[in-house]
Formats: structure tokens, C-alpha cells, sequence
């Protein structure tokens, strides 16, 4: 996988917007993906971002960078636990939450649509997305929306600009590491603003 592939994917996830993010990348070899996978956690792990191969598939990998902190809070919500428990999921710890998520990813002859809580997504769009089986949504953006539509309207933008921010420093030379910020670090050295946040 490529720094650019994970920033255009992660950048709200690098910079604290979201719990997680997703996105599918070939490699060669198991060992030199576990390799990667490895170095990334090194590297990003005193930002509290986490790299974890979900699924494997013929030459693609589904990825997951995520930050504990924010799943946990993500996934947490009443909402979220009852969407979750219905599915069997240990709502009480994200680790177990997210084991479970890679056995249903693995085994479900159908995608498991709740992975929208791991990635931040609003539990009301998430439920709504499964119940009226992905139709009849506000209007769509990195998510279809049942909920809040002007809310998502404003989370939507808000990944955009942190993205182009992040896509643009990184072009410029700022590696991985400086742009991954702790929850505390929110300083884009490009606007003197939160990467994304304003």
C-alpha cells in the first residue's frame, strides 16, 4: 500500500475526525503486507491510530485504520450497542467488537452493513441503511443518510477539506507521521487552522 493511498482513504481518520476508515489495497504477499501492516502500527501507534488487515481477497486486502478512543466512543452509543447486539456482537469491548466484525466479514454470504459504526457513521444512517436495505436515503455522500441530513452535509465537507489539506502537505513533503495527529495536535501548518476541523 502506498502513503498516498492511506491518506487520500484515512486523512479524517489520521487527524481525529473519525473513528475509522477502510479502503481496499493489492499486495503481493501476505508476510509483506503483515511487514507493512507492522511498520504503520509502529509509526502511528503514539498517535493512537491502529492499522488491521480485516479480509483478504485473491490480491486485495481490506484494511482498517482506526483509533480505539473514537471507536470506543462510536461504539458505545445505546443505538450503536443495540444495532450491534442484534448481530451478536459484544458491544461492552471494541477489540472483541472488531473480532467479531472480521469473522463476519470472513463467513456472511452477505456484507455486514454495521461496519458503518466502525467507521464513525451516525447509528441512525447505519440503521437506516440496513432496514430500507440501502434505498430511499436523504442523500449520500461518504454515507447514505436516514438521520441528520445537514449535519452529514457538514461532516461530508468537513473529510473533503481535511483530505485535500492532508493530500496537499503530504505532496509538499510532510510525511505520514506529522500529519497523523494526537487528539491534542490540531494545527495544519498550511492554515494555521485543525487539519479539517474548521
Amino acid at each position: 500500500m502506498s502513503e498516498e493511498e492511506i491518506i487520500r482513504f484515512c486523512a479524517p481518520t489520521l487527524a481525529g475526525l473519525k473513528a475509522g476508515s477502510l479502503f481496499a489495497s493489492m499486495f503481493s504477499g501476505k508476510d509483506e503486507l503483515y511487514r507493512e501492516v507492522r511498520s504503520l502500527n509502529r509509526r502511528l501507534a503514539e498517535k493512537g491510530v491502529r492499522v488491521l488487515p480485516l479480509r483478504f481477497k485473491e490480491k486485495r486486502a481490506l484494511l482498517y485504520f482506526y483509533r480505539p478512543g473514537l471507536l470506543r466512543q462510536s461504539l458505545g452509543s445505546s443505538q450503536a450497542c443495540a444495532l450491534l447486539a442484534q448481530r451478536g456482537y459484544p458491544c461492552k469491548n471494541p477489540e472483541h467488537c472488531i473480532a467479531k466484525l472480521v469473522d463476519r466479514l470472513n463467513e456472511a454470504t452477505e456484507f455486514p452493513h454495521e461496519i458503518g459504526l466502525f467507521l464513525g457513521y451516525p447509528p441512525e444512517d447505519v440503521k437506516g441503511f440496513i432496514e430500507n436495505r440501502a434505498m430511499h436515503s436523504k442523500c449520500t455522500g461518504c454515507w447514505k443518510v436516514y438521520g441528520d441530513q445537514a449535519e452529514a452535509e457538514r461532516m461530508f465537507a468537513r473529510y473533503k477539506k481535511c483530505t485535500d489539506c492532508y493530500l496537499r502537505n503530504w505532496q509538499r513533503g510532510t510525511s505520514l507521521e506529522r500529519l497523523t495527529v494526537s487528539l491534542k495536535e490540531t494545527i495544519c501548518s498550511e492554515t494555521g487552522k485543525g487539519y479539517g476541523y474548521e
